[in-house]
């Protein structure tokens, strides 16, 4: 499992506040930054584990907000 080499930035504000537009938007950016399809799914699996909160809350662990 290879992690991106720097922490991605996105904007969300920007996205539409649907679950699988921010799993996407994520998705993309962690694959921009280098890292692996392991640690992407890594990522969409425990976002997905819960609730929108959860979502939310896993999704900042693995990106930084503009």
């Amino acid at each position: 499992m290879i992690p991106p080499k720097i922490k991605p930035v996105i904007d969300l504000e920007n996205q539409d506040g649907n679950a699988f537009a921010i799993i996407g938007a994520v998705r993309k950016a962690l694959k921009r930054a280098g890292a692996d399809l392991e640690y992407i799914d890594k990522y969409k699996n425990e976002a997905t584990s819960g609730d929108y909160d959860n979502l939310l809350q896993v999704t900042m662990k693995y990106i930084d907000f503009e």
